[in-house]
């Protein structure tokens, strides 16, 4: 059928009759100008693609009576209109995508229907890590180990940029996927096929939201979610509360962006944002820059949220002239955006629309800050730190406790280093990186830590040569402007110099620290720190030997590298000795945002984005130089270490098969609270002694050859041996830190992975037992696909992070979440027990099962699909199996609802499904 909604077609001008718009005013309905601006989004984008078939219109009314339907669960399609991935993830999304085509030519379709069918951008950011450090040439080092590891990532990937269409790569070097899309593919309103619409993405990274502080909705998702909309599937999502966060206010000028995101983190974590929209509204937000904006934005997932919007403003407007956009389309957008009622104007309350509920935030009130040791939302004063990180060590293992015994509380360690005697003790710095989206992206902070450095250098101040300092840009703008202004130098002097441009230590790409160091940490017992400008430090992730890990702003990271402790008031205490022995106070070194500002208007000009970016998809030659196959199917090499098929649709046929119970399942980890997907599937390096290192060394690799598991995640032989790797992965059945867990019939303290197997080769299906937040952190599809590849049939947990949860249903492994009030301990589960979830015939969306015990014992929990169409993925075995079923057909086929019966599924043809 045709769009029902053709009538509000008009063209934006007339003197450009062929380039139209969906004019929303025409539906002259009130309701409209109450909806928050990103549900505005999700309304446009439904009446562009209403069809009656994806789209229908009832989705369309469902979504402008958002008032009224935003309690009720109501399920609405969304069409972002691209998507983006980072290496990390888009090499296991092009190896799925590759052996896809393989599936539906073994079913007789056409294979070169796997075939992204919206825009989808892949910047490689993710495999640089920081091997070299605090010389000239680090930078040019490190990008040459990061080539010679991942060549053939790389050749493969070059690959898959010939064999799809709709796909571009950004090539290694060019910075952070985050910043990249902020700076350069952002389109804020896309001008295609005659048509001006609203850019909107989703992204398989977590913090795909930054480019929400642009005014474009965007928001991450699984890989295997993302899989799907590359192939045209809309996402299936329940049209969610919006939470209105007023800012008023404006911050004391030695406050930086870094301190407001994470005083926001916090506060709305307590408010309880998670599944749901927050919109930023207020005189406050006009005092904000974009990049300012874009911090916020990017730490969205810390504190739960699925988008954390900013609307188009003038701000936004002049931020795209300064990253170097021409005036047509400058032009366009902001007609577009006007016409259409999107554009805002943040002090006039008349635009306020509704909200679900509205907090607010004075930015007077904000104090510096950092956040851990061991969690992003954990915020701490930095005038309270010294007595924080001093509880930390006397509290009990958790979250805020590292049980350090009172007598090893001023344990010190002494070592030498390049011929000089140092000594380490509790809080001592180790790590202190400048780094990753969340702040490289943000001229103000950046050039504040340059400033500062200046400061610091004429002050007399050093940093000690042991440790691990760096500096990864999050694109070649930011050198720019670092040179450009005159503080690239002094950075440099401190041991800041740019080692590589790409995520790095934030992603636990960290490199290895001195052997002196890890010997002195290793003896001393110590709670090394790491201090990164980051968004996570969650246990194991930074480096295995800095258990205490902290969150702050670059000029900050610069302080606590200079003072060397975490264990300091700067308030009250000098940062350091000068080289003559006076003592030098932070406040004397501080830059205010006056001379930030200031520098900031003179040196970052739109000049400086249009060279670095005319050039960025040819700039490196190595790349240039790479060569890969046209071929539309892929050929395997046997031998690889990194790109592997995939056995996911081994066995795979056009007939579903029923879903069935699970009888009589062991407990494979019986797991707390916020486990993390770091926890279930690290991102760094393999150790020497773990399933994966016994595996790759069976292939004739060397430690030294064995790169990081992020790298590694087209290979899933090495991925489902790094499932449950990570040495701070606390197991109820061992109670005690690791990476094993005990294999119930035979009572032995295994690895994780050989435990799995052993219940795998004799027949027993597998479950894991979790608290509140299972899944929470970075969206990883390993952490879904890795324990589906144990065999791990179920999972049941408190609550889910919302990417985590979608990733299990899209693999097939059923999310079951206890009915209120219940836990593990208010039941009595020890995980010793076994575990039958009886799944009936007919299934309805967030059903109830039953749970029975061996021990006689049942109870109710949760099946937590929430949506006709998880239903549908659900018995097809995941997302991937029914879109490979549905690619093998010659019919144009859909997504219906669930609600007949298993059995009669399993007889109808494939259409009908």
């Amino acid at each position: 059928m045709s769009n029902p909604f053709a009538h509000l077609v008009e063209p934006l001008d007339h003197n450009k009759p062929d380039r139209k718009f969906y004019n929303l005013l025409k539906l002259r309905d009130p309701r409209y100008d109450r909806l928050p601006f990103s549900i505005r989004m999700l309304l446009e984008s439904a009446v562009r693609n209403c069809d009656g078939f994806l789209v229908k219109q009832s989705d369309v009314e469902s979504i402008l009576n958002w008032e009224q339907t935003q309690t009720q669960s109501v399920e609405v399609p969304f069409r972002p209109a691209r998507v983006i991935l980072q290496d990390f993830t888009g090499v296991p999304a092009v190896v799925d995508f590759a052996a896809m085509r393989d599936a539906v030519a073994n079913l007789g379709g056409d294979p070169e229907k796997i075939n992204p069918v919206c825009p989808a951008d892949l910047v490689i950011d993710h495999s640089i890590q920081v091997d070299f450090n605090r010389k000239t040439d680090s930078l040019q080092k490190n990008q040459d180990l990061e080539f010679d590891r991942n060549k053939e990532r790389f050749e493969f990937l070059k690959w898959g940029s010939k064999a799809f269409r709709n796909m571009r790569i950004i090539p290694p070097g060019s910075g952070i996927v985050h910043q990249v899309n902020l700076e350069y593919l952002a389109r804020v309103v896309f001008d295609q096929e005659g048509f001006y619409y609203p850019d909107s993405l989703v992204g398989t990274d977590s913090h795909t939201t930054m480019i929400n502080g642009l005014g474009v909705l965007g928001w991450g998702v699984g890989g295997i979610e993302a899989e799907a909309v590359m192939l045209g599937q809309p996402i299936s999502m329940v049209l969610p509360e919006v939470i209105g966060y007023r800012l008023q206010g404006a911050p004391d000028k030695l406050i930086t962006s870094t301190d407001i995101v994470l005083t926001v983190t916090k506060h709305l974590r307590q408010v309880g944002v998670v599944g749901k929209f927050v919109e930023f509204f207020g005189p406050g937000v006009a005092q904000l820059s974009i990049a300012d904006r874009a911090t916020i934005a990017n730490m969205c997932p810390e504190y739960g949220a699925t988008a954390a919007f900013f609307p188009v403003d003038h701000i936004s407007v002049q931020y795209l002239e300064q990253t170097g956009r021409d005036a047509e389309r400058l032009d366009y957008i902001t007609r577009y955006l006007k016409a259409v009622a999107m554009f805002r104007d943040y002090s006039n309350t008349c635009q306020d629309p509704n909200f679900t509920q509205v907090h607010e935030l004075d930015l007077s009130t904000v104090v510096p800050c950092c956040s851990g040791p061991k969690r992003p939302q954990d915020r701490v004063a930095v005038s309270d730190m010294k007595t924080d990180f001093e509880a930390c060590l006397a509290a009990k293992q958790g979250f805020k406790g590292f049980q350090v015994a009172p007598e090893r509380r001023n344990a010190e360690v002494s070592f030498r280093y390049s011929d000089q005697e140092y000594s380490l003790s509790h809080g001592s710095v180790v790590i202190a990186a400048i780094t990753s989206c969340t702040n490289t992206s943000n001229p103000s902070v950046m050039l504040g830590a340059g400033l500062l450095a200046k400061k610091a250098i004429q002050a007399g101040l050093s940093v000690k040569p042991y440790i691990k300092t760096s500096l990864s840009p999050g694109s070649g703008v930011v050198t720019y402007y670092l040179k450009a202004s005159g503080v690239m130098d002094y950075l440099f002097q401190l041991g800041f110099e740019v080692v590589g441009y790409g995520c790095m230590t934030c992603i636990g790409n960290s490199g290895p620290l001195p052997d002196p160091v890890v010997e002195a940490i290793t003896q001393g017992d110590l709670v090394a720190t790491g201090i990164l400008s980051g968004n996570r430090n969650f246990e194991g992730r930074v480096h295995p030997n800095t258990r205490a890990n902290y969150l702050a702003s670059p000029p900050l990271v610069i302080a606590y590298a200079i003072a060397g402790t975490v264990r300091i008031n700067f308030d009250t205490e000098p940062i350091a000795l000068n080289s003559k022995g006076k003592e030098v106070f932070l406040r004397d070194i501080w830059p205010t945002r006056e001379e930030i500002q200031a520098v900031e208007r003179e040196f970052v000009i739109p000049a400086m984005f249009k060279e670095v970016y005319e050039k960025i998809e040819k700039v490196n030659e190595r790349w240039n130089d790479l060569t890969a196959s046209s071929d539309k199917l892929y050929t395997w090499d046997p031998k690889s270490t990194y790109i592997k098929s995939p056995p996911f649709f081994s066995g795979l046929t056009k007939e579903l098969q029923s879903p069935r119970s699970i009888t009589d399942a062991y407990v494979l980890l019986n797991l707390g609270d916020s486990v993390t997907t770091d926890h279930i599937s690290p991102a760094g390096n393999i150790a020497r002694q773990s399933p994966a290192a016994r595996y790759l060394t069976s292939k004739g690799l060397h430690p030294r050859d064995f790169n990081s598991y992020g790298s590694r995640r087209g290979n899933d032989a090495v991925m489902a041996r790094g499932t449950f790797a990570n040495i701070r992965l606390l197991n109820k059945l061992l109670n005690k830190q690791g990476s094993h867990t005990l294999h119930l019939p035979s009572n032995e303290t295994l690895d994780v992975f050989d435990a799995a197997e052993r219940y795998q080769e004799a027949g027993l299906p597998l479950i894991i037992l979790a608290g509140k937040e299972y899944g929470s952190g970075s969206s990883r599809d390993w952490a879904a696909k890795g324990p589906f590849l144990l065999g791990i049939k179920a999972v049941l947990a408190e609550s889910y992070e919302r990417i985590h949860r979608s990733n299990l249903v899209g693999m097939g492994v059923i999310p079951l979440e206890y009915l209120a009030g219940d836990t593990a301990d208010s039941l009595g589960l020890t995980g010793r027990e076994r575990y039958t979830v009886v799944i009936p015939d007919t299934h309805t969306p967030r059903m109830v099962v039953d749970i029975k015990l061996d021990t006689g014992k049942t109870f109710k929990a949760r099946m937590r699909f929430d949506t006709d169409v998880e239903l549908t993925y659900f018995h097809h075995g995941g997302i991937l199996n029914y879109m490979i079923r549905k690619m093998s057909e010659n019919k144009r086929d859909r997504v219906v609802p669930c609600r007949t019966p298993a059995s009669a599924m399993r007889m109808a043809p494939l259409s009908s499904v």
